[in-house]
């Protein structure tokens, strides 16, 4: 019998959640490849063909079909983390094209390695790469079934145009939460989300609540939870009037 907490894995919160999130492919790995994963190999390591390890030549090979059924650029991710730790999610948002690609940058991410060698991994994910609008993701601190705290997801800047719908935002993702609830075996997790532009919202991700989870904007685990936060956004940048010198 799966633990409650296996629900936090893509590949087992999808069949129950697939209509709020983005259609999603799943190639098994044997235990060939999960072990090319943990060692980090990719064809970069190789100088000649006949070289190439035969379990990275079959799941580059696996993943060729899924990836061609996906239109344009894909996503790719392992059951339970993505590769956010590499320069291509820093530079393209984690977008390949390729099979090559997507198991290059699987194969470079030391947070996926981690999980592969704690045995954590089974799958790749793919799904149609979406460059998503930054002022419409968020993060949800869900509490013994009930939206407790949302934070904005990008922390890099304020935006304006959220303090004029940030009410709207905080209603509809407790209904949301509140429409899925009976669907969640865990009761007590985070959950990162996508407002579309006709306002529908999409799951994103699973996250366990505390530990490794980045509160955000809510700062730190050890707080009191007892009552809900509401939704907490980036503040304005301070603006300074007056006479202001300056010297050195």
């Amino acid at each position: 019998m799966e633990k409650k907490e296996d629900f936090l894995r893509t590949p087992v919160w999808y069949p129950v959640l697939a209509g709020y999130t983005f259609l999603t492919s799943f190639v098994k790995l044997r235990k060939e490849a999960l072990a090319a994963l943990v060692a980090g190999e990719n064809y970069d390591d190789y100088e000649d063909d006949d070289e190439v390890n035969p379990a990275v030549e079959g799941i580059i090979e696996e993943l060729r079909k899924p990836m061609a059924a996906i239109p344009g650029n894909c996503f790719v991710s392992v059951d339970s983390c993505a590769p956010t730790d590499t320069e291509r999610f820093l530079n393209k948002r984690g977008a390949v094209y390729s099979p090559e690609s997507a198991w290059k940058y699987l194969t470079l991410s030391d947070k996926v390695r981690r999980a592969a060698r704690r045995g954590e991994v089974e799958y790749i994910c793919l799904r149609p790469f979406r460059r998503m609008n930054r002022t419409r993701e968020f993060r949800l601190f869900i509490r013994d079934g009930q939206l407790n705290a949302m934070s904005q997801y990008y922390l890099l800047r304020h935006f304006r145009r959220l303090e004029g719908v940030r009410e709207k935002y905080w209603e509809r993702a407790g209904e949301f939460v509140e429409h899925i609830s009976w669907m969640l075996p865990l009761k007590t997790l985070v959950m990162d989300i996508y407002f579309t532009a006709g306002g529908e919202i999409m799951i994103v991700d699973l996250n366990p609540w505390g530990g490794a989870t980045d509160p955000l904007l809510l700062r730190s685990w050890d707080r009191d939870w007892s009552k809900p936060a509401g939704i907490v956004l980036m503040d304005p940048p301070t603006r300074i009037s007056g006479d202001v010198s300056v010297s050195f």
